[in-house]
């Protein structure tokens, strides 16, 4: 017995000091100590769980081994930092481990360093090399009691990827430039040949080289964005920031969401692109590229040449140059840049044309100064022969600082938007032919003008004086609301559109003959038309029995005249002659939307990922309406006809003529007498009250994606097992768990469940009864291009639409009253 209690007491004893040597020698989860090393095919991870730091092979048939950081929770484990990229181990004998008190090193099976993080100073004792969850490896003190004290860290010397709060620039004390350099190919992590860095010259901007050849600028930071780069925008994903001091200037940026997970990277082919992972899809979805065409190639045009992608050729002359070697101009290879037509001679006269809308020139021989204004700006530039042009260099609140330019200009380009405004010095002869000119055109547009308006006048006058004559008691109504004017009173000249021949337009649509005609809506007919030179075209007439007017006729033109989207349709022009008012557009093969997923047939061809592609391009294009166009606009009439599909399926939302435009220091909100849209797509507030917004589009939005999931009309929909709508019976299954059975049977197995529930679960969000519930636009496209938490959706407006909030209809050919608290409004079924 007694053996017994003392063999138990010492296996207990043995049992406890080793779990006490184990203790002591344990890895910690996300730090390598003084004392310890890692091993290949050990790892540590960073405390939230981001990132893991280990040995990898960057293919599965690869011998080659390299330290590496990776995304811990991304199932293929992307990598975002490499120590060894140009020193491979060639087996799985790598050791990671603190050497010198000072340095981390990584060593080979013969105990050689392959690479080293060549830590600067004495060594200092008591080192730990420790994984942050940001990605960054750092080497620092472990009692250190600044935990950003670091010897050494990753983020300074970052590889292909940018990652958030990494710093993108130069240290100006140090001269230490954190820039990212490509793989040499997706399997093959050494420096390749491309690089994005920060160059501090002038003013300082980033250059995208081909070894020593540059490929791409960013342009100078403009207080804004990079002026080189229009699509970099306030966003739902990220923020960014631009610092310029006297001791570093560099770029940063950090997530808005922390579920959120989003990289840059500089891929092998040279492109700058931004990344979001989409968890349900385990794929990275492109984000943004900040290369977004052939003009974006840097000094495609040479000196003083300014690209414009919407010409052929795309390269041009600045207004006072010509093409240096005619040969060259010719065929189209504008290396040589363009030269003055008159030279520069420093004597009086000589001035500033002003550019507007355009990249800056490359600022590497620039001069600036972050206090001047743009009118002392100019005199200093006048006053030094040598200066060829000057622009602010902070374009928020009103503009400010001076950037001055010396020598050849060289690649400029124009933007649709988000351009800046450049001076550019030009001889005093061609300064004065250029003002005489546009002082012609002026005056062209001035006199014209006026005499149209007066002889309108005159004629308006006539007019009211005959009908005063006839009817001699009748009172003139003075519209109230600009919604309610239909009245003819507009001018062709207010238009600001290409206007058409109405022979043109007839000869196209062989005289409106039916065999042309597309369709009919609410404004009128639609008749294809092939011009002259071959271009197809879609020609909507206003028809005389038209519920739409004048007023929705000019105001479909001011809407969508301003506005350039690849979702929104393109207006060419319109035609106006005696009482024909017609808009022109470009031709869209494939109809509209409801062709599609409303016919038994048609339907099945579109299948899931067209079906989310057209979603996403809805989403983009109604952000660019509500949120980055000049005009804010709320549309009023988004539904599956309105949606038009080009040769490729692309959406492109169309018909403005019930939208409403708002400056950018108006609310985008309003209401109205006239409710005006089509029932089934319009949201409560909207329908009862005339109250519009952002959100009534959002709405919208959400009923013509419950629309496109299940193939059935909102308005028509009926179920055998009760009254509900589609909204209705879209929430109920999601209370019951059953969204797969909203699915349109066509499409089942094309499918991607994950996308489509979802897609659903945002469009509940979308049609919830209060506008304050709805996300707006920003926010849906974030929702639906990344996998972001979703709160639960609240029940839908109009979830009843045989009981909706016990209001009495009467419905007619062309309208439904809608009648309640003796209130009647109405609104047009549609086109």
């Amino acid at each position: 017995m007694m053996k017994f209690i003392l063999r138990s007491i010492l296996l207990l004893f043995v049992s406890r000091a080793c779990l006490i040597f184990v203790a002591s020698t344990a890895l910690p989860v996300d730090m390598i100590l003084q004392t310890q090393s890692i091993r290949d095919g050990e790892t540590i991870v960073s405390s939230g769980g981001n990132f893991e730091l280990g040995f990898f092979s960057p293919a599965s048939n690869s011998p080659k081994r390299y330290l590496g950081i990776w995304y811990k929770e991304i199932s293929n484990g992307t990598v975002v930092w490499v120590a060894n990229r140009d020193s491979p181990l060639f087996d799985s004998s790598g050791v990671v481990k603190i050497v010198d008190q000072r340095t981390l090193v990584v060593l080979n099976g013969d105990d050689q360093a392959v690479w080293s993080s060549n830590s600067s100073g004495p060594g200092l004792g008591n080192l730990i090399a420790q994984l942050l969850d940001s990605g960054n490896l750092v080497l620092r003190q472990k009692n250190d009691s600044d935990p950003e004290n670091y010897l050494w860290q990753s983020f300074d010397y970052p590889g292909d990827t940018f990652l958030p709060g990494m710093k993108y620039g130069i240290d100006l004390v140090t001269g230490m430039n954190r820039y990212l350099t490509s793989w040499k190919s997706p399997n093959d992590p050494s420096t390749g040949e491309y690089t994005n860095r920060m160059d501090s010259n002038g003013v300082p901007q980033l250059y995208m080289r081909k070894d020593s050849e540059i490929q791409f600028r960013s342009g100078p930071w403009n207080g804004l964005r990079f002026s080189g780069m229009p699509n970099l925008k306030p966003n739902p994903i990220y923020e960014f920031q631009f610092v310029f001091t006297d001791q570093e200037v560099y770029y940063t940026y950090n997530l808005t969401d922390s579920s959120v997970v989003s990289r840059m990277v500089l891929n092998t082919n040279g492109e700058l692109q931004r990344f979001t992972w989409i968890s349900h899809t385990q794929g990275w979805n492109l984000y943004l590229t900040a290369q977004t065409d052939n003009c974006d190639r840097y000094n495609l045009c040479g000196p003083h040449g300014i690209c414009d992608i919407n010409n052929s050729p795309a390269c041009g002359c600045l207004k006072g140059f010509v093409p240096k070697f005619v040969q060259y101009w010719a065929i189209s290879d504008w290396s040589g840049g363009c030269t003055r037509k008159k030279p520069l001679d420093c004597r009086e006269g000589e001035g500033f044309l002003k550019y507007s809308g355009i990249k800056v020139p490359d600022t590497q021989n620039s001069w600036y100064n972050k206090t001047m204004n743009l009118k002392e700006c100019s005199k200093v530039c006048l006053k030094n022969c040598s200066c060829t042009a000057y622009a602010n260099m902070d374009i928020r609140n009103g503009s400010s600082g001076c950037v001055l330019w010396f020598g050849d200009l060289i690649d400029i380009r124009y933007y649709s938007e988000n351009g800046q405004d450049v001076y550019i010095r030009l001889a005093a002869s061609e300064l004065e032919a250029y003002r005489s000119s546009k002082g012609k055109k002026r005056m062209k547009l001035i006199v014209i003008p006026v005499m149209c308006a007066g002889v309108l006048a005159l004629c308006f006058i006539f007019f009211i004086l005959k009908m005063r004559s006839k009817q001699p008691m009748k009172e003139a109504i003075t519209p109230q609301n600009p919604e309610e004017d239909d009245t003819d009173g507009s001018e062709k000249t207010d238009l600001e559109l290409p206007l058409f021949d109405v022979g043109t337009i007839m000869a196209a649509t062989n005289n409106f003959s039916s065999e042309s005609k597309l369709g009919q809506g609410g404004f009128g007919p639609v008749y294809k038309g092939i011009l002259t030179d071959g271009q197809e075209i879609a020609v909507k007439r206003l028809s005389k029995r038209s519920r739409q007017g004048l007023g929705e006729f000019k105001n479909e033109v001011l809407c969508i005249s301003k506005l350039q989207h690849r979702n929104l349709v393109k207006l060419l022009g319109c035609c106006i002659h005696e009482a024909e008012r017609m808009l022109i557009y470009e031709y869209m093969p494939n109809k509209s939307l409801d062709f599609f997923i409303f016919d038994q047939r048609r339907r099945a061809t579109l299948e899931w990922p067209k079906r989310f592609w057209i979603i996403n391009g809805i989403a983009r294009g109604l952000l660019y309406l509500h949120q980055d166009s000049r005009l804010r606009i709320i549309h009023r009439d988004l539904k599956a006809s309105n949606i038009l599909l080009d040769r490729d399926m692309n959406p492109k939302i169309s018909d403005f003529g019930m939208a409403r435009s708002f400056r950018g220091d108006e609310s985008t909100e309003g209401n109205t007498n006239r409710v005006v849209g089509t029932y089934g797509y319009m949201s409560p507030e909207y329908a009862i009250d005339g109250l519009f917004s952002v959100k009534s589009d959002v709405f919208s939005f959400g009923v013509l994606v419950l629309e496109i999931v299940s193939g059935k009309r909102n308005r028509k929909f009926s179920h055998p097992d009760h009254k509900m709508n589609l909204l209705g019976h879209a929430w109920r299954l999601s209370m019951d768990m059953k969204l797969h059975e909203l699915i349109d049977e066509s499409i089942r197995e094309s499918c991607n469940e994950a996308e489509m529930l979802r897609s659903v679960h945002v469009a509940l969000l979308c049609v919830q009864q209060s506008p304050d519930d709805r996300p707006n636009m920003s926010k849906v496209v974030l929702m639906l291009s990344s996998d972001i938490s979703l709160p639960q959706p609240k029940e839908p407006g109009f979830f009843n639409e045989r009981d909706l909030l016990d209001m009495e209809y009467s419905t007619s050919k062309n309208n439904i009253s809608i009648s309640t608290n003796g209130i009647t409004v109405t609104a047009l079924e549609g086109r």
